[in-house]
């Protein structure tokens, strides 16, 4: 099935694979039909209400089946339309080596969605204190990079008097400050709740033992992955994360270049900066395996080792998900 928001293209095969169904079904029609039917295999493609659609038609005994849109794509013989999409999507379900991502429940997408929007007001908070900073800027006023560097800026400005700013620039600054207030008080509630689910999750408070994840990291890979078991290795899941080198191989010569960057941005971003504060302070250092850094550091940039430790603490992951075992310190592992 090919999902839309009113309208819905049906393809279906019998067991040969020989075309017996092509229906363009209404938004209001689609639940009355897979009602209507008998079991069988649905694929659909892993997009924009994709989760919710595959909930509703598994209720009826049937087996939904969610794929990436870049893995469907191939199988269009023809011209992108509807129809195409559709005999597309039936096609490739069918195939023994296609790789389908794992139906979400309501509270996982609640989950998500927590971080979604944490991840908007955590942009516009850093837009609002650009702005602050670059409009005090025309007038004068230097300050340095980051949100705590704005406020003490603005409560010196606000005890100062004189005509060194206008009143119209005054009043937009503050007006500006409050806003940035606010979303800093939105902020703190969205991640109390990610908390609260943080510490009601075991998979998510498993993560955390692990140095360089905490509760906003842990709860965004229990939510984002959960079943574990559809990736065959840890390296599989830094693969489906952009973490892996692409590659450029031929002719029995590897040619590795610089990582895919495909995947969940969002996932790679938390690991990458969890990597990153693990290189930076030794007590984290140490717990992850101060040996194996300090060598990587000394022989590439700091950028590039958090990127290796990312990769690491995502193979590690997937082997606790698997395993249900507790992170184990360097120290701990040798000994």
């Amino acid at each position: 099935m090919d999902l839309a928001k009113h309208w819905f293209q049906v393809h279906g095969v019998d067991a040969a694979g020989a075309a017996i169904l092509r229906k363009c079904l209404k938004r209001a029609e689609v639940i009355a039909f897979f009602q209507g039917i008998e079991p069988c295999l649905v694929g659909m493609e892993a997009c924009a209400s994709s989760h919710y659609w595959a909930r509703e038609i598994a209720r009826f005994g049937h087996t939904v089946r969610l794929m990436p849109p870049a893995y469907v794509k191939p199988y269009v013989k023809r011209g992108k339309n509807d129809a195409a999409d559709a005999e597309a999507i039936c096609e490739a379900v069918t195939r023994p080596t296609m790789r389908f991502v794992a139906v979400k429940t309501p509270e996982q997408q609640g989950l998500l969605m927590l971080h979604r929007a944490r991840r908007l007001l955590v942009r516009q908070r850093t837009m609002t204190a650009c702005a602050i900073r670059s409009h005090l800027a025309e007038f004068g006023f230097i300050t340095g990079q980051g949100i705590g560097r704005v406020e003490p800026l603005l409560e010196r400005l606000a005890e100062e008097e004189g005509e060194r700013l206008p009143g119209e620039v005054r009043d937009i600054l503050f007006m500006l400050a409050a806003e940035l207030a606010t979303l800093g008080e939105r902020i703190a509630q969205i991640e109390a709740r990610i908390d609260a689910q943080h510490r009601a999750n075991p998979v998510s408070r498993l993560i955390a033992t692990i140095p360089g994840i905490g509760p906003i990291t842990a709860t965004a890979i229990a939510a984002t992955v959960p079943d574990a078991t559809a990736f065959r290795s840890g390296r599989d899941f830094a693969a489906w994360l952009g973490l892996t080198p692409r590659q450029n191989s031929s002719g029995g010569k590897d040619r590795l270049g610089s990582i895919t960057k495909r995947g969940d941005t969002y996932l790679r971003h938390l690991l990458f900066i969890g990597a990153r504060n693990v290189i930076r302070y030794p007590k984290a250092r140490e717990a992850a395996g101060t040996a194996w850094i300090e060598a990587l550091v000394a022989r590439r940039s700091r950028t590039v080792a958090a990127v290796a430790l990312a990769n690491k603490m995502a193979r590690i992951a997937w082997a606790m998900m698997t395993t249900g075992e507790v992170y184990r310190s360097a120290r701990e592992a040798t000994a």
